[in-house]
């Protein structure tokens, strides 16, 4: 079994979560009551990510 790396891709694994849950929640009609706060962090984690170029 191998196991994924993240070096070097952080950014790009955060922006592929990000995606897949704005999509699942668009596609779904899903509400996250509270929890929806954790999107946008999400969000600004991975955009920092990506301008740290990590």
């Amino acid at each position: 079994m191998k196991i994924i790396s993240f070096k070097g891709n952080v950014s790009r694994f955060l922006l592929a979560v990000y995606l897949l849950v704005i999509g699942i929640i668009d596609a779904f009609d899903i509400s996250l009551g509270n929890l929806g706060v954790l999107v946008p962090i999400l969000a600004i984690v991975t955009g920092i990510f990506i301008l740290l170029g990590k």
